[in-house]
């Protein structure tokens, strides 16, 4: 485990996403946290469910490690973030990071083309979107020609979802993804 001064350390750091020209699925997380940045992979903290959900819902064959997250590329999956500051709570991200995000997140979309892009987080995505009544599930509209899935955040501190749910969101997904 990291110590204090470490996590402190890692607001400095940036994530490098996982992504490739026409994948099928691009998750996107809202940013990353101190654990996550220390580490240097997406979704690193131990109480966060993302690769546990992934693996139930039947897009990955086994429980990926934060380490191995180059290996979604091998199943045209990918990962990013909305804003690529590092914080210790998403709710230190403002209108203006959200929104600043919201556009560089359009260019990727323009550049790798995924079929689909799955947000993590309800309340990141109404506020980089413009969205106010968004909720999880299929989007009406598409971010730069692609479907777009609002997912909850996968996040041990979402008590809205308790990992059977939130694995049962990420299906619904990858039924969608792969018609």
């Amino acid at each position: 485990m990291p110590t204090r001064g470490e996590l402190e350390a890692a607001r400095s750091r940036q994530v490098a996403d996982v992504l490739a020209p026409s994948l099928r699925v691009v998750f996107c997380g809202i940013n990353p946290g101190l654990y996550t940045a220390w580490a240097g992979h997406h979704f690193a903290r131990p109480g966060n469910r993302f690769w546990k959900a992934l693996h139930l819902s039947g897009f990955t064959p086994r429980i990926f490690a934060p380490s191995e997250e180059d290996q979604l590329l091998w199943l045209g999956l990918g990962v990013t973030n909305l804003v690529p500051r590092t914080t210790a709570r998403a709710d230190e991200l403002g209108r203006a990071d959200l929104e600043a995000g919201a556009a560089a997140l359009r260019g990727k979309l323009r550049r790798y083309g995924p079929r689909w892009l799955a947000m993590l987080g309800t309340g990141a995505y109404r506020a980089a979107f413009g969205s106010p009544g968004a909720v999880v599930g299929e989007q009406p509209d598409l971010l730069e020609g692609v479907r777009v899935w609002l997912l909850p955040n996968p996040s041990g501190l979402n008590a809205h979802y308790q990992l059977p749910a939130l694995a049962g969101e990420f299906a619904r997904l990858r039924l969608a993804s792969e018609a």
